[in-house]
């Protein structure tokens, strides 16, 4: 068992003044595999006077040495890629492949994507008779994500030392174990010390200092809306800048020259990745209202094709939700659309086949209802899509625009131009046109309720800038 008593702060791993420990589970197994100190404020204290110590001189380095640091760091997870992936299954149960091709080697991209970007950022313009500068918007509250416990560490971190800034990261007390991986690399990538600094806690304790801390200029959070808002409401007290990727409840509209088939395994592969654990998915299929009998009869063979086991297992596809909590939520989500008498079309509440009783698994699951029905208006983060029927296209827009969150959808159809068409209309911070891949070179983040500000690429340094107008 991996046990951390200690925090990484200005290069060193420190003492933490924590007096309990948060227990890791393996949630295949629910064996304890870690435990990890509880942090305090006062260890926020330490890491946020190391980082503010360390931005003089980081916020002053070249470019060219930044570029310099993401690519070394980027290789250097490159080369301990199996210690990374092996992490992540142990933490979370992502089946070994896709967290292999998910999130270690999708980390490594983003990383070497943030070195193109860095060059191409206008640093300084005249304007007028004005030179405007990009500055770095000082010491960055990192507080992120258990369903990537690597990757949304780097979507942050590493745009935020991009830009210049140094970092406090509180990573997932779910999975914090994957995050300590990275104090070594960076110290092997040449990071000067101070520059990324790691407490581990919960987001009660060690979060909400980071949020007040007042060495802390901004703080970013990848999480729930319920966390966002609190985030924001802490972050007011001292005008700090926030950055917020929260949840989302995504329209799949599949418009009725589409090839229906194709459209709706491609939305399920969308929607059940990483077990249905993603803020972006698909989770709801949008159909024309006299295709909801064939939409069903290929959603359920869709979802029933999913092997569901053993992370570890080459042949698995789903491994099990991340952790207990998730576990007893996804399963009261499905009970109440059972209660509430959704029509259930595959899947539901028994346990996926031949798994005994260990592990948090849960069968993928397709209800048929309207868009009014609670599975359809609140994020499940699990295994779960409602097929919704529209009557024509005007219509199908306004299911998707009639939700509360705003971060993701697809469309679907014959004709391209009407494809994109619709896509323009949709309220969302990304669509995907018939099931392209997303090019992480481009912006990533939310309207309304799904957060405020974008990560990925040149977009994602740029928001850890500022500003500034120089007269004369």
């Amino acid at each position: 068992m991996i046990r951390h008593e200690q925090f990484y702060a200005n290069g060193k791993w420190v003492d933490s003044t924590a007096t309990e420990f948060i227990d890791i589970v393996n949630p295949a197994t629910e064996e304890l595999i870690g435990q990890v100190a509880r942090g305090t404020s006062a260890d926020v204290d330490t890491a946020a006077a190391a980082a503010f110590g360390a931005f003089g001189e980081w916020s002053t380095s070249t470019v060219a040495d930044r570029v310099d640091v993401l690519r070394s760091l980027a290789d250097i997870i490159e080369r301990n890629g199996d210690e990374v992936t092996d992490s992540i299954v142990a933490e979370i149960g992502q089946p070994r492949a896709w967290a292999q091709k998910a999130s270690t080697q999708t980390t490594i991209d983003d990383l070497r994507n943030f070195a193109d970007a860095l060059p191409t950022v206008v640093w300084e313009e005249q304007v007028g008779t004005a030179n405007v500068r990009r500055l770095p918007v000082g010491v960055v509250g990192a507080i992120t994500a258990w369903n990537g416990p690597i990757r949304s560490v780097c979507l942050k971190a590493g745009a935020a030392i991009a830009a210049g800034c140094t970092v406090v990261l509180k990573s997932s007390e779910v999975a914090p174990l994957t995050p300590f991986l990275l104090a070594k690399y960076t110290e092997e990538a040449g990071l000067p010390a101070g520059v990324l600094n790691i407490v581990t806690g919960t987001g009660p304790e060690v979060g909400e200092a980071i949020t007040l801390h007042p060495d802390i200029d901004m703080v970013s959070l990848t999480g729930s809306v319920r966390a966002g808002s609190r985030v924001m409401e802490l972050a007011s007290r001292s005008v700090k800048r926030v950055a917020l990727e929260l949840g989302g409840k995504s329209a799949n509209i599949i418009l009725a020259d589409a090839d229906l088939e194709k459209a709706i395994a491609g939305g399920i592969e969308d929607a059940f990745r990483n077990s249905g654990q993603a803020c972006g998915a698909l989770t709801r299929i949008l159909v024309p209202r006299d295709r909801v009998a064939d939409a069903e009869r290929v959603a359920a063979a869709k979802a029933e094709s999913f092997v569901v086991g053993d992370p570890v297992d080459p042949s698995t596809h789903l491994g099990p939700l991340a952790n207990r909590a998730q576990y007893d939520r996804v399963r009261s989500h499905i009970g109440r659309a059972l209660d509430e008498g959704v029509r259930l079309v595959t899947g539901g509440l028994d346990r996926p086949d031949g798994l005994g009783e260990k592990g948090f698994y849960v069968r993928p699951t397709v209800f048929t209802g309207t868009n009014q029905d609670r599975i359809a208006r609140e994020e499940v983060f699990g295994p779960v899509v409602v097929i919704i029927p529209f009557d024509d296209e005007a219509d199908a827009v306004r299911i998707a625009n009639d939700s509360d969150y705003g971060l993701a959808g697809g469309v679907w159809a014959g004709d391209l131009d009407k494809a994109r068409s619709v896509a323009t209309r949709i309220r969302t911070g990304r669509v995907r046109i018939n099931g392209a891949p997303i090019d992480m070179r481009a912006p990533h983040g939310g309207l309304k309720l799904s957060g405020i500000g974008r990560e990925m690429g040149r977009h994602g340094i740029e928001d850890y800038l500022e500003y500034q107008s120089v007269h004369g």
